[in-house]
């Protein structure tokens, strides 16, 4: 199955609660930490939601 890489690029001081948890749901906590989750329609949709806050990487 394919994978994507995550990377929080941005801190989420003061964002939006349901963007924090979407962050938090993906294994994001802090700036530049980094996560491997599968390519699927339920990670893309959390993606979309917090795209202004993350660099992903696809097909790693």
């Amino acid at each position: 199955m394919a994978k994507l890489t995550i990377k929080l690029t941005k801190s989420l001081n003061g964002r939006h609660k349901k963007h924090i948890a979407t962050a938090y749901s993906l294994g994001l906590r802090k700036p530049g930490s980094v996560t491997e989750q599968p390519d699927n329609a339920q990670t893309r949709g959390k993606l979309a939601q917090i795209s202004y806050l993350v660099d992903v990487k696809e097909g790693v």
